[in-house]
């Protein structure tokens, strides 16, 4: 079980990893269907630029589909990183092909064990499913997991009993999953709020 908060402010590690997961121009086509959050792709670039500016590392997560029909299929204009994360360098990259970052390549858990951080600040897409599955690794593994909902997006899906849950409530889904259980959940401008103060 990772930290939970308890009402004081949040404390964003010097060393902190921001882990951004598959922020890909596939997602923003119609083939996914209707979508949460429009405000995601300018909340990642916030916390791309605070956490560059503060020196903390950057890895970047690209999914490579096995399925020609993804729009996230190597080679398919989909399969690239967006823009916005073009202005600056990770300090690693990781490809993968099932939900999890701790399980593509070069291997995550490893780089950040040898680089000696504790702490990963999660976002990207899509909420429910691979940022979800790589906080829950991630608290398993015994990083302390800030996940940022906001700075995530998702999409309406449809239940086995036939149900289509809205973007909006899976998100709320996810949030309740990992709170104070793998991850603390937090928003964009508290995330900005803590690495705007001075490192005790």
């Amino acid at each position: 079980m990772t930290r939970q908060r308890t009402g004081a402010p949040l404390v964003i590690g010097p060393d902190a990893a921001l882990v951004v997961v598959d922020v890909q121009e596939g997602f923003d086509e119609p083939w996914w269907g209707p979508r949460d959050n429009p405000a995601c792709d300018d909340n990642v670039a916030a916390l791309l630029e605070a956490f560059a500016t503060t020196g903390r590392p950057l890895v970047y997560v690209q999914h490579s589909s096995l399925s020609p029909e993804s729009p996230l299929f190597p080679g398919q204009p989909g399969h690239a990183l967006k823009e916005h994360l073009e202005g600056f360098e990770p300090a690693l990259l990781v490809t993968k092909q099932v939900n999890s970052a701790f399980h593509g390549s070069p291997d995550l858990d490893a780089w950040l064990r040898g680089e000696g951080i504790g702490e990963v600040v999660v976002c990207g897409i899509t909420t429910n499913h691979c940022c979800e599955t790589t906080a829950r690794v991630a608290g398993n593994l015994g990083y302390a997991v800030t996940f940022v909902l906001d700075a995530t997006h998702t999409f309406d899906r449809t239940g086995p009993d036939g149900t289509t849950l809205t973007a909006a409530e899976l998100a709320r889904a996810t949030a309740t999953n990992l709170h104070g259980e793998f991850a603390t959940v937090v928003s964009t401008a508290e995330v900005l709020e803590a690495l705007d103060q001075p490192s005790s």
